[in-house]
């Protein structure tokens, strides 16, 4: 946080928050309000990855995925949406991957979860849309993160060239984290104030053929 502050001279308010609490997404967008004077722009972006076979998938494991998956950005929709109607729009992009549209095998229960997030960004950017409220979502593919660094065993570029070839991306790489964040910049900026209700593909072309 220090290091963006003197880089970029911005105010910044940074929490730890846990998005399955209610009462702690209220506190969060509470101090958001009252240090900046309301809600411009909403990232939902919470969440791991969780993937197994149906029948190795218990209660908690579905009730925790969607929980924080779902239930969280729904929580903080609901919070900011009010702010933005009264500041005149917004902006809200939520982050799913492209298993919501396309499900491998076991890929639950994050696909199913993902999915349900893209179903919410099309159905809010419908009833908002007069607001000038615009909601779009991100649908990911494979992104350098530090789950990947997670399990990787050895070298890293290594792991991510043989992944890109076992996955047979067309790109023939993984996306890099700020390639991501320019795609936020940009849907979060007037450049984008005539998309709304999209579900982009940010996979290096993994879906092309889908």
């Amino acid at each position: 946080m220090d290091e963006i502050q003197k880089k970029t001279g911005a105010d910044i308010l940074a929490m730890s928050t846990d998005v399955t609490s209610g009462a702690e997404v209220e506190a969060f967008v509470a101090a958001t309000v009252a240090r900046f004077g309301g809600v411009d722009i909403l990232v939902n972006n919470a969440g791991t990855s969780s993937a197994a076979g149906f029948e190795e998938v218990d209660d908690a494991t579905w009730q925790y995925d969607f929980d924080s998956k779902v239930m969280g950005a729904i929580r903080f929709c609901r919070l900011v949406i009010p702010h933005m109607k009264r500041r005149g729009g917004g902006r809200i992009i939520n982050v799913t991957t492209v298993g919501g549209k396309a499900p491998a095998a076991r890929s639950l229960p994050t696909s199913m979860s993902r999915a349900a997030g893209i179903n919410l960004t099309k159905s809010l950017a419908h009833e908002y849309a007069a607001d000038k409220i615009l909601v779009n979502t991100i649908c990911l593919g494979l992104i350098k993160s530090a789950q990947h660094e997670r399990r990787a065993k050895g070298d890293l570029d290594a792991y991510y060239r043989d992944i890109a070839q076992k996955r047979k991306l067309p790109l023939g790489r993984f996306g890099e984290a700020h390639e991501f964040a320019d795609l936020v910049a940009f849907l979060a900026s007037e450049r984008a104030a005539y998309i709304t209700g999209t579900a982009i593909n940010f996979d290096g072309g993994i879906t092309a053929a889908v």
